[in-house]
């Protein structure tokens, strides 16, 4: 078994244990160390972002579990990072699309670049406003999505009529993975 899926094996227990879903985990040389990045994500459907309290709970988790596998990254130092992705992630699976309802987002269906709004999301596909007209797209027939960052969303109250102030209520916490990114040097 590899270094890394030694790892995977023992952080994603720590992951699941906190409620959060393992997105993506990536070892790196940096030098004399190992850099350990971990990318935590809430369960299907959830609604919302990753909030700074789970960051912490799930990196003492995390950290906790890669004591238990010290030796898969041999005698060298590591750096553990473990955040939460932010809205510049593609949407590639059901659970990013349904994080992304009422967001605009640009893709591909049926091979044609489309931008619409994400409308609602099931088992068969996902259904757009694009320009006011709902476009159905079957899982098999929608590309790889990203959301696109909006100043002023249709809808979105705006205090006392201010049109240049920045609205924008998604799921941004850890627009960049460094940003939300809990690190400890072990």
């Amino acid at each position: 078994m590899s270094a890394h899926d030694r790892v995977v094996a023992a952080v994603e227990p720590a992951v699941s244990g906190s409620g959060l879903v393992l997105e993506q985990l990536e070892l790196a040389r940096a030098g004399a160390r190992t850099v350990v990045r971990v990318v935590v994500d809430l369960p299907d459907d959830a609604v919302g972002a990753v909030s700074s309290d789970q960051l912490a709970a799930v990196s003492r988790a995390v950290g906790a579990a890669m004591d238990t596998v010290d030796d898969a990254l041999g005698s060298q130092p590591y750096v553990l990072e473990v955040g939460s992705p932010g809205v510049s992630r593609p949407l590639t699976e059901r659970r990013h699309w349904s994080r992304a309802r009422t967001r605009l987002v640009a893709t591909t269906v049926a091979g044609a670049a489309t931008t619409g709004r994400v409308v609602a999301v099931d088992d068969e596909g996902v259904e757009l406003d694009v320009d006011g007209q709902r476009l159905r797209a079957a899982w098999a027939e929608l590309g790889t999505g990203r959301v696109q960052v909006e100043f002023s969303r249709p809808g979105a109250d705006e205090p006392d009529g201010a049109d240049d102030e920045l609205v924008d209520e998604g799921d941004d916490e850890g627009d960049e993975l460094d940003d939300a990114t809990d690190e400890d040097e072990v």
